[in-house]
């Protein structure tokens, strides 16, 4: 390193060019998105411009390059609100998640499609998917498991009356704050709204802090947050989002009882996506109610050398004491070994549904 004495003048000015530069180089990234959006146009009136599995290459490529001194999570965010202002001028996308607005699920929603995206605020996981369904959004965005309280049933169910597919995932580490109003006396809380989720992340912290004070859940946490705006006795658990919306102070920040607490979130379309060259699958399997099913079922992947991310059971529609499996495993439907792990379990269940295959979540 030089001796010489740093200038900050000169540090200023050098900063200024290099905006400049930036400047110039997004403005002329934007004018290829333009043009991309022509040919496509052009080639199909009816033409999708969001790729996921491209965006998952380009933010991959990204960080593979990066050299710092910013971390290469930091510059693939940086780089997302790039290319969501880009796709913007070739066609916003529109988003439906499970409101009101606040949630952690709209947190996911922006984090995966960046601040250009036009999202909308759902009450129920269902009216996500009949949005999607009917097509007046691109994509939704549901939550499908936490890592502290395990799989949200009511998604998992949603699914099997359903043709939508999965094309993403995100996964969003999950701080929650004790929020209270300009109005209410902290010394009187006797009342503590939030969605049952939530009461469960953070029991322990509750039992400590606030044992005697009673507990609401409510339909989400951002509901939480404007109750506390009506009452000078109450709280509300929820996050960043919600407090900063409502206008909210915390007394109490990341009460959670795990520090790993996260939440995985799935995006989910109409269309399927292709190989990214790192891909996760999901299939919802019935089998028949035999000994040896779940073995039966299991077997394939083990001996193909697939890796299981995840296997859950839940209750069939079609009688009681049946159950459908829901799986989760590496790799996409397309590449060959797992469409021959496809297909052998294919003919040893009684019905098999692939609802996706898409890139693992990159940030």
């Amino acid at each position: 390193m030089s001796d010489t004495p740093v200038n900050l003048d000169d540090l200023r000015q050098r900063i200024d060019q290099l905006d400049g530069d930036i400047l110039h180089l997004i403005s002329e990234r934007a004018n290829c998105a333009q043009q991309v959006a022509h040919v496509k146009l052009s080639q199909d009136e009816d033409a999708i411009f969001y790729r996921p599995e491209r965006e998952a290459q380009v933010l991959r490529r990204i960080m593979s390059l990066n050299q710092g001194p910013l971390d290469s999570e930091e510059m693939a965010r940086l780089f997302r609100e790039i290319m969501s202002a880009c796709l913007a001028l070739e066609q916003p996308v529109k988003v439906a998640y499970l409101g009101p607005e606040g949630t952690f699920t709209q947190q996911a929603a922006l984090k995966h499609f960046g601040e250009s995206a036009v999202s909308m605020p759902m009450a129920a996981i269902d009216e996500v998917f009949r949005e999607v369904e009917a097509g007046a959004v691109h994509y939704g965005v549901v939550p499908v498991e936490n890592s502290t309280e395990g799989v949200v049933n009511h998604t998992l169910d949603t699914f099997m009356d359903s043709s939508i597919r999965i094309c993403g995932e995100v996964v969003l580490r999950i701080h929650h704050h004790l929020l209270i109003s300009e109005t209410t006396r902290r010394d009187k809380v006797s009342r503590i709204y939030s969605h049952p989720q939530s009461f469960g992340q953070c029991r322990k912290w509750l039992d400590a802090h606030f044992p005697h004070a009673e507990r609401v859940p409510v339909s989400s946490n951002a509901e939480a947050a404007k109750l506390v705006k009506t009452e000078w006795h109450s709280a509300a658990i929820a996050g960043d989002m919600a407090a900063k919306l409502y206008g909210l102070e915390r007394i109490a920040e990341k009460i959670e009882d795990r520090p790993d607490n996260s939440t995985r979130f799935l995006i989910i379309g109409n269309q399927d996506v292709p190989i990214s060259g790192e891909d996760k699958t999901s299939i919802v399997v019935a089998m028949r109610n035999q000994p040896g099913a779940l073995y039966d079922l299991l077997e394939p992947f083990h001996r193909h050398r697939i890796d299981l991310t995840r296997i859950e059971t839940r209750p069939s529609r079609t009688g009681v004491w049946n159950y459908v499996f829901f799986i989760d495993f590496k790799g996409h439907r397309d590449e060959p070994q797992v469409a021959a792990v496809l297909e052998e379990v294919r003919l040893r269940a009684s019905e098999l549904r692939v609802l996706g295959s898409y890139p693992l979540g990159v940030l």
